[in-house]
Parts: structure tokens; C-alpha cells; sequence
């Protein structure tokens, strides 16, 4: 499929779905995108569905409208990755901001790993990400988000990223934090990002936290993992670079087990 090119930029989404095939696997009998946004299958395990997320093309670029969607029905299993590091980048039209939309949905049962690779937020850009999970009572996630604040030795673009997450219709998390030029002021304050580049944050929804909450606790310099309300946890970290800040992600998903 071929996405819808307009004066104001490129519009396009790409649309996953997995279920259950009755043999104990994950079949995939949705899998489509549109201009830049091409998914993948690739060799699974268990019974897991693979996929990752390939750019045909730049960008976002200034102006454009990106779209996945991923939903996963009751029992199945899909983990989800990106081949490359996504790069918003300033486009044509002086002051035109791009959008990417993520909107995942997993049924009870059904279990998702949403494990994509670093947004960098080039200089001159301004992109807004927003990321919503809905998630059944008895559904899984695993969900990483990292932002990188410029390529090497540049400033960084104008970024806002909002992530929202709700079990059973109740909301456990809403945040949003906009950084770079002309975001509101202290975003690289010592509150915030403390003059580091790299921040993310990882979600982790799992049945059994609902009786065995999370406890909080640091993870090391920057880093630190918290319950929410709701059987789930959260754990967000800044760095001063991609590689540290993965570390520290790796930690966190790595002590919650």
C-alpha cells in the first residue's frame, strides 16, 4: 500500500493483528502499511508472533502524519520492534509539525512486547508522539520508549511525547514531557532531564502485580522503578546517551522479572 502524499507532508499508517492459530502459536492475519511504514514478519518463538517495523523511507519530516496500530486478541502473543532508530527531521514547509500515533489494544489473555528502537529528535525538527495502550484486566505489556535529544554534537529539535495506558478502562498513566526550543521552561533543569540527553521510560503490565505490587526503588543514577495504580509498573530513566539509557531500561525489565 502507498501512503497519501499531501502539500503539507505524507500521511500513513501501518496496521498489526495477531491471534491465536489454534495450534499454540500467533498467526498475523493483519499486516499492512503504508508508504514509510512497512511491517515485517520475522521467525518467532514459542508462541510468539514477531514483527518488526521497517522505514522505507526518512523522517518524520515536518508536516507529516504517521499512524500503527497494533491490536493483539485474547491468547495470542506479539513482540514488536523496529529495524532501525526513527529520526525526525525538519521539513519543507517553515513550521510544520509532524505527528506519529501509536494505538495498541491486548486482550485478556493476550500478551505484547512493544520493544522499538531510539527516537532521535534532529535539530530544526518538531514532532508530537503520543502512545496509548489499551489493556483487558488479565492482558500483558511490555513497553519501551527512548528518546535521544539530538544526533552527535547537535541541539535537538522540538519533541513532545505524551504515553497514556488504561486496564479495564481505568487510566494508570498519562504523562507528557516536551523538550528542546520552545518548550516550556526547565525541561533541562535539574527537576527534568538534568541536562541529559537520553530519556525513557518502560512499562510493565502483568496480572500478578495486582497482588504483588512493585516496590519503588532507584536503579542506579537516574534511573527508578515505580508501582502504578493498577497492576503494573513503571520505570523511567535519563542518561547521557542511547547505549547508557538502554542499559538502564534493561535493568529495570530485568528486576521486575
Amino acid at each position: 500500500m502507498t501512503g497519501t502524499a499531501t502539500t503539507a507532508g505524507v500521511r500513513a499508517t501501518a496496521r498489526i493483528g495477531a491471534r491465536g492459530d489454534g495450534r499454540g502459536g500467533t498467526c498475523l492475519p493483519v499486516l499492512r502499511g503504508e508508504g514509510p511504514l512497512a511491517p515485517r514478519r520475522t521467525r518467532g518463538s514459542g508462541d510468539e508472533a514477531h514483527v518488526l517495523l521497517v522505514g522505507a523511507m526518512g523522517g518524520p519530516l515536518g508536516g507529516d502524519r504517521f499512524a500503527v496500530e497494533a491490536h493483539v486478541a485474547e491468547g495470542a502473543g506479539l513482540r514488536v520492534g523496529s529495524a532501525a532508530a526513527t529520526i525526525a527531521l525538519p521539513g519543507q514547509a517553515k513550521g510544520a509539525a509532524a505527528r506519529y500515533d501509536v494505538r495498541l489494544t491486548v486482550a485478556d489473555g493476550g500478551e505484547l512486547h512493544w520493544l522499538p528502537e531510539q527516537l532521535i529528535s534532529a535539530r530544526g525538527s518538531d514532532l508530537y508522539v503520543t502512545t496509548r495502550a489499551e489493556l483487558a484486566p488479565a492482558a500483558r505489556l511490555v513497553l519501551r520508549e527512548e528518546q535521544v535529544l539530538g544526533r552527535a554534537g547537535e541541539e535537538p529539535g522540538r519533541l513532545t511525547s505524551r504515553l497514556a495506558v488504561r486496564i479495564a478502562g481505568r487510566t494508570v498513566l498519562d504523562q507528557e514531557l516536551s523538550c528542546g526550543p520552545g518548550a516550556p521552561g526547565g525541561w533541562d533543569g535539574p527537576a527534568v532531564l538534568g541536562g541529559h540527553r537520553a530519556v525513557g521510560q518502560l512499562v510493565v503490565v502483568r496480572p500478578e502485580f495486582a497482588t504483588a505490587p512493585v516496590v519503588p526503588r532507584m536503579l542506579g543514577e537516574g534511573a527508578a522503578v515505580v508501582p502504578l495504580a493498577g497492576p503494573a509498573a513503571l520505570v523511567t530513566a535519563v542518561a547521557p546517551d542511547a547505549r547508557l539509557l538502554r542499559a538502564l531500561l534493561d535493568r529495570g525489565l530485568a528486576e521486575l522479572g
